[in-house]
């Protein structure tokens, strides 16, 4: 998979979560504390929906209401400026209440009220599929709209719902776990980028498989069964590699004596 047109990044790091994360109450009142509709407009633009790690699920998140005021320090390369703070009067008001640790944080930009440089600041922009490093269960959740922290892996790119279908599958679990995964030492799984990578991917695949990926994600964000459709999913992957009747069987016993 590392040859296709993808990228794989981890999400943004704050240096100090206190000040920059804040609850949709919070960002209610920061917005309520602007003193024009333009001022509120642009600000409500920068603080933005974030997805933790511990928010991930397969295909799926849970999204906690929390939000990352996102003073990004530009991007030098594509001629994106840096935030500056004397625009946003009501975001420098809630983070000089932290000014002690903020300005004092190893992980800042140009100035205390910047996040550190990031130069696929941009990708956020697109729809990505989110997944976290330590995990047993292949957690694989397609997003958009979302800005992810630091302990989240990223992948952006092309036929994101083909390899969503792939990526959560039990036969590539089982291949990730018994040829690529490395572990904690704890024997929890690690999905890191390298190991990710080097799946072995079918970049053509039929259109039956974006459409039921498709399905799954739509069924999961109505709170209804999708176990059917992961099972169609399963079914088509091991179809893809040419496995045999008894190695299905067998990928689909080892999935249920690991989970």
């Amino acid at each position: 998979m590392k040859d296709w047109d993808i990228s794989i990044n981890y999400g943004i790091k704050t240096g100090f979560n206190d000040a920059f994360i804040v609850s949709g109450a919070k960002r209610d009142e920061i917005l309520a504390n602007c003193k024009t509709v333009e001022e509120r407009e642009k600000t409500a633009e920068l603080i933005r929906p974030i997805l933790r790690g511990r928010d991930i699920k397969r295909y799926e998140y849970n999204f906690a209401d929390l939000y990352l005021i996102n003073t990004h320090n530009g991007v030098k390369d594509k001629n994106i400026p840096r935030i500056d703070i004397k625009n946003y009067p009501a975001i420098k008001k809630h983070l000089d209440e932290y000014w002690d640790k903020i300005s004092t944080r190893a992980d800042k930009g140009d100035t205390p009220y910047n996040l550190r440089n990031c130069a696929y600041m941009d990708e956020f922009n697109k729809p990505y599929i989110a997944w976290i490093e330590l995990t047993d269960e292949a957690k694989f959740s397609y997003c958009e709209n979302m800005i992810s922290l630091n302990t989240v892996f990223f992948l952006t790119g092309e036929k994101l719902f083909d390899i969503l279908g792939m990526l959560n599958s039990s036969l590539i679990l089982f291949y990730f776990r018994n040829c690529l995964g490395t572990t904690s030492g704890v024997g929890t799984n690690r999905w890191l980028k390298y190991t990710v990578e080097q799946l072995p991917l079918f970049y053509k695949t039929p259109e039956t498989l974006s459409k039921l990926v498709r399905e799954v994600i739509s069924l999961k964000k109505r709170k209804q069964d999708s176990s059917f459709i992961d099972e169609k999913i399963d079914s088509l992957v091991c179809s893809l590699y040419k496995l045999t009747k008894e190695e299905i069987e067998y990928i689909k016993a080892y999935k249920t004596n690991l989970l």
